[in-house]
């Protein structure tokens, strides 16, 4: 391989080895089904498109410039974490109640321009797709590049370009054959899988929260330290 595009390959590797667990779009693609279920198979294809796209976006922007949003505000990772983390809950708790309506969904229904956009952003983008996990994740990721000048942003950039890129791609090809995931399973299968990925995306949302507070009050430690 060449020395020049070494650097690029083991970048890409590495934000798609990263970011791919923690998007976990195989995983989120039964519950982005049971959150489609009210709409047209037309319908839910352009929405994964749109998610997929809200997704690269999202990751790029906090990859790139997100350490100087939370600077800005004031804001620190620790925080982003224990709002998110109660948001991926509350997301997690409503699909656990929910009817079981994938199986036996409700007559399909157009969306206004507007509410296909809004849905599109919220929740199957943020939080489903990519959650206060990811974006702490690909904060980290903008903010530990190593090197410096022009040579390095390009490689850095290029492997955060082209990995995040991947991401969405994935996440494109899980949520567009959703559907096929529910005929392959059947409606027992997928009742199960949509239950088991609702009460897995709600620790998720355990695990983010515990994260962002041991972080704070591990700082309120150190402050009161003599």
């Amino acid at each position: 391989m060449s020395g020049q595009l070494r650097p690029i390959v083991e970048g890409v590797l590495l934000v798609f080895a990263t970011l791919l667990p923690i998007v976990n779009p195989f995983g989120g693609a039964p519950v982005f089904l049971a959150m489609t279920a009210d709409v047209t198979a037309a319908a839910r294809r352009a929405l994964a498109t749109r998610v997929a796209l809200n997704a690269l976006v999202l990751l790029l922007f906090s990859i790139f410039v997100g350490t100087y949003v939370l600077d800005f505000f004031g804001l620190s990772v620790p925080i982003v974490q224990v709002g998110g983390g109660l948001v991926v809950c509350a997301l997690g708790w409503d699909l656990l109640r929910q009817e079981a309506t994938v199986m036996n969904p409700s007559p399909v229904r157009e969306a206004s321009a507007t509410d296909f956009e809004t849905r599109a952003f919220y929740p199957l983008t943020l939080p489903l797709t990519v959650g206060p996990g990811t974006i702490s994740v690909a904060i980290t990721l903008g903010a530990h590049r190593s090197g410096s000048g022009v040579h390095s942003f390009v490689v850095n950039g290029a492997s955060d370009l082209i990995g995040v890129t991947l991401i969405a791609a994935t996440i494109l090809v899980c949520y567009r054959y959703a559907d096929a995931m529910l005929r392959l399973l059947g409606p027992t299968g997928t009742s199960v899988l949509v239950r088991l990925s609702a009460f897995i995306l709600l620790c998720i949302g355990v695990q983010i929260f515990w994260n962002g507070a041991s972080a704070l009050v591990g700082s309120l430690a150190i402050v009161r330290a003599p």
